[in-house]
């Protein structure tokens, strides 16, 4: 049924297509019936499913990374998937328009998206509004990021702000310092600035009545002599997991027509081209530090089987995105009948 319907939605813009998808999730939100279909068709409960992973529990480990709901303004209407969590933003403390348009493009060979939206979204003090409403009880993620026009220098008094305004309103933090689409912005993934950052953060954190977990994301574009410092970074700012990872730079290996890959022009690219890679990160972080944190698998993530394969590399929890557009929303279930039949089977 999906497959049918994706086929004419992707007749169309994807910016426009994505819009119009979710003025329609938000039509069968609003009607009682139509919301417990839904609810019935893809929600799926198995103590099997169940985690608690940096304090919080999931009842599974099936989320929707960051970039679908850049605002929380549909994060109830996400949940009738079944979802065991959702990432709200990137988020940033004042708004902004993002790169020009068009900044979205899919590769339907390669069952990928190319993306350079550019932080697009309503910035943290509508955010929190939005948040204000909260009625469902699925684990809510604050992926916060700096302005366009913040000075690398001045990066961390953005991240410090978003953390103060969301922290009564998330379960947990996300520092994003790897989208490729904000200039100069992955320079903060270099050793000491990411310690700077993180280790501020920490420290506010502490400051709390109650410390609530931060996770770092990272890009698939990292050398294995930057991936060990990810690790001592996080060893050493004591935060609480990893984000593995975000959309990546290159265009290795695509289908597409070359001529019609470089017409896209820059972004960062994610689905299947990404499986292997984040993957392979995954995996990296996990063996190299002996699991000595959490890790969330996300990238190219079609299949049971593709979420599977990151869990056993090393992920505790797994993240949609691109393939929940490919896939359509009765992946989140498939992913987790499977992973009940294989915990049930250890």
């Amino acid at each position: 049924m999906y497959q049918f319907t994706k086929t004419f939605l992707f007749l169309f813009d994807p910016e426009k297509i994505h819009y119009f998808s979710a003025r329609w999730i938000k039509r069968a939100y609003k009607n009682t019936l139509v919301r417990k279909k839904i609810e019935q068709a893809f929600q799926l409960e198995h103590p099997a499913l169940e985690r608690e992973v940096f304090g919080l529990k999931f009842k599974n480990p099936v989320g929707l990374a960051a970039g679908f709901d850049k605002n929380a303004d549909m994060y109830h209407e996400l949940a009738m998937f079944g979802f065991g969590f959702i990432e709200v933003g990137t988020v940033t403390p004042k708004g902004q328009d993002g790169n020009e348009k068009p900044r979205l493009f899919r590769l339907k060979k390669d069952s990928a998206i190319i993306n350079r939206m550019g932080f697009n979204n309503y910035g943290v003090d509508a955010m929190v509004e939005q948040l204000k409403k909260r009625k469902t009880d699925v684990i809510i993620g604050g992926n916060i990021g700096k302005n366009k026009v913040t000075p690398n220098e001045n990066a961390l008094d953005d991240y410090l702000l978003c953390f103060h305004k969301l922290f009564d309103h998330v379960d947990y933090f996300v520092v994003n310092v790897s989208s490729p689409n904000t200039p100069n912005l992955r320079d903060l993934q270099e050793k000491e600035p990411l310690k700077k950052l993180l280790i501020t953060l920490m420290e506010e954190n502490r400051k709390k009545a109650k410390v609530k977990p931060i996770l770092l994301k990272i890009a698939p574009d990292l050398s294995e002599s930057q991936l060990d410092d990810i690790i001592e970074i996080v060893q050493e700012s004591r935060i609480d997991g990893v984000i593995a990872t975000n959309t990546t730079i290159s265009r290795d290996g695509l289908q597409t027509n070359a001529a019609e890959v470089e017409k896209t022009g820059m972004g960062g690219l994610s689905g299947k081209p990404l499986t292997q890679r984040s993957t392979e990160v995954i995996r990296y972080l996990a063996q190299k530090s002996g699991k000595a944190f959490p890790i969330i698998g996300v990238g190219g993530i079609h299949s049971p089987e593709d979420a599977l394969e990151k869990i056993k590399a090393g992920a505790d929890l797994v993240q949609l995105y691109t393939g929940f557009i490919y896939e359509g929303p009765g992946l989140v279930k498939r992913i987790n009948q499977k992973l009940i039949a294989y915990y049930s089977s250890l």
